[in-house]
């Protein structure tokens, strides 16, 4: 009798817990470890993948994971050649990367949080706006998105009492991923492929399962793992070096874990090509804001690229502090951008300046803190990029000139 009782517990208190079921994501692409394009689709437990049709030539999709209690659908998904010009699905054209990429948006940190006595109001579009924000960003019609990380944040029940979060799924499930995250995002889904990056609350104790079940840029794995490897891909005309920081401290350095990423990094930034980019969840070089305002953070993440910096890395995306960010450091180092802004509670940021403070041995040159919901829109300016930062209402909130390691925002 034990046995079968604990399963079916939790399917009741999903089913409890849960509103009904909206309609399944629609289809979408994103860019996959190896260069190619992962296009997948979650379809009901027990049903037939498709088939994807990529340039005139018909490719199977296949089942990604099986089905269990917290996630009882399945996924599809087939791969196709990253430079393919016509792909859809069903008679349904989807996004493809083009040659050149000419515009990028850029967020992270996106969804609701609901942990413990902390309890966003993800019932309210002004306090939880990562479905504005994805409509606005779909309505610039970029090329690309990236996010960098930190999706699932509904890790417990809302609080008894508390309006702003009633009925709301929670726990690492398909109820909560399908209402962090594809129903708030189905526009800009729906608009152009995607770079997942993933992030610390996506580490097995947390939505790890969600994230390897759904997400993940490689083939399923037999188990979840809180370090991956790092990649590299070209998409467009772009450098991307990705590196998985989810499972990075911010405030210590354990020898272990710096020994393994200091390898990883150095194998990942041996022969950058020219204008790379590293994209990374949790930032290399910044100052924590909220209650530890101006401390430098991530030190493991210092500590591992140490020494493995090439002159042909210019910036790194990140996110994980929820504020928009620039740092310059003059010529001689890669620029630090980060845009933790899409959904989730934002840190009040620090009324100490940024410039001239040193991070990593390094002053600031240039740099400014927004503590402000929005996006990242970027789009290339001959060798360079303009960069427009938005706020969910589509207000102006901040401008950048970007050319190979200068960052400036205003």
């Amino acid at each position: 009798m034990r046995t079968w009782a604990a399963p079916f517990l939790i399917l009741a208190t999903l089913m409890l817990s849960t509103p009904a079921w909206a309609d399944p994501p629609k289809p979408w692409v994103q860019l996959a470890a190896d260069g190619s394009l992962s296009v997948r689709e979650v379809v009901a437990t027990g049903a037939a993948c498709g088939s994807v049709e990529a340039d005139g030539k018909s490719v199977a999709m296949a089942k990604r994971g099986q089905a269990d209690v917290a996630f009882p659908v399945d996924v599809c998904e087939a791969s196709v050649p990253g430079a393919v010009a016509k792909l859809s699905l069903g008679g349904k054209a989807l996004p493809v990367v083009p040659a050149a990429i000419k515009r990028i948006v850029v967020f992270g940190d996106t969804g609701c949080r609901i942990e413990g006595k902390a309890a966003q109001s993800c019932n309210d579009p002004k306090e939880w706006p990562y479905a504005t924000v994805a409509a606005r960003a779909a309505a610039r019609k970029p090329d690309l998105v990236i996010h960098v990380g930190d999706y699932y944040y509904r890790e417990s029940a809302c609080p008894a009492g508390t309006a702003g979060c009633s009925k709301s799924p929670h726990g690492d499930n398909f109820p909560v991923w399908q209402a962090e995250f594809f129903d708030p995002a189905a526009p800009l889904l729906d608009t152009a492929p995607w770079l997942m990056v993933r992030g610390n609350h996506e580490l097995c104790r947390r939505g790890g399962k969600g994230w390897f079940r759904l997400l993940e840029p490689r083939p399923m794995p037999d188990g979840c793992v809180d370090l991956t490897a790092p990649y590299r891909i070209a998409p467009g005309g772009l450098n991307l070096d990705i590196f998985d920081s989810a499972d990075s401290d911010d405030f210590k350095t354990d020898p272990a874990k710096v020994s393994v990423m200091a390898a990883q990094m150095a194998e990942l930034l041996a022969g950058a090509p020219a204008h790379s980019w590293l994209v990374t969840h949790r930032p290399v070089w910044a100052l924590a804001q909220g209650n530890l305002p101006g401390v430098p953070m991530n030190l493991t993440n210092q500590a591992a690229i140490e020494g493995h910096v090439p002159e042909t890395l210019d910036m790194v995306v990140s996110g994980h502090l929820h504020d928009f960010t620039s740092y310059d450091f003059g010529g001689g180092h890669p620029s630090q951008l980060i845009a933790g802004t899409g959904g989730d509670t934002l840190l009040p940021a620090a009324a100490a300046p940024l410039v001239g403070a040193e991070i990593d041995g390094v002053k600031v040159r240039k740099g400014m803190i927004l503590a402000k919901f929005g996006y990242f829109v970027m789009d290339r300016a001959g060798d360079g990029w303009t960069g427009t930062f938005y706020s969910p209402d589509d207000a102006v909130l901040a401008t950048c000139q970007i050319a190979g390691r200068a960052l400036d925002c205003h």
